[in-house]
């Protein structure tokens, strides 16, 4: 059961586009005790079929620049195959601390977001 709810939660999170599997990893580690590296790895295989699924959704709803998103996507991938290779050689602990300074950079950027909007009384009127 926890795996549904961890499933419905990080698709809920992806098709909004705000990053399920940053939500999915932790959930796996947390919740589960999953390893870093399995939780990642199983994290990429999850992105396939939830990621087809959003680019179908905005494909239709003609939200996608077709020549920028095949250069991000080339380039994307020669990070992907650089970034697996590193994370295959890094030990579990520090890809964890790594993972956690990460999530902490999201949320200070967030928490700076908000407070840059609400301080600005343009942006405030336009929610």
């Amino acid at each position: 059961m926890t795996e549904i709810l961890i499933g419905i939660v990080s698709g809920i999170v992806s098709g909004t586009g705000m990053g399920g599997g940053t939500i999915l990893i932790f959930l796996l580690t947390f919740l589960i005790g999953m390893e870093q590296h399995i939780a990642q790895a199983t994290n990429l295989i999850f992105f396939i079929p939830t990621s087809i699924v959003a680019i179908i959704v905005n494909l239709k709803n003609k939200n996608i620049d077709i020549p920028l998103a095949i250069i991000i996507s080339i380039f994307g991938i020669l990070g992907a195959i650089i970034g697996a290779n590193i994370s295959i050689n890094i030990d579990v602990q520090i890809l964890r601390k790594c993972f956690g300074v990460f999530l902490g950079i999201i949320a200070l950027n967030e928490i700076y977001s908000i407070i840059k909007k609400y301080k600005n009384p343009k942006a405030r009127n336009n929610k």
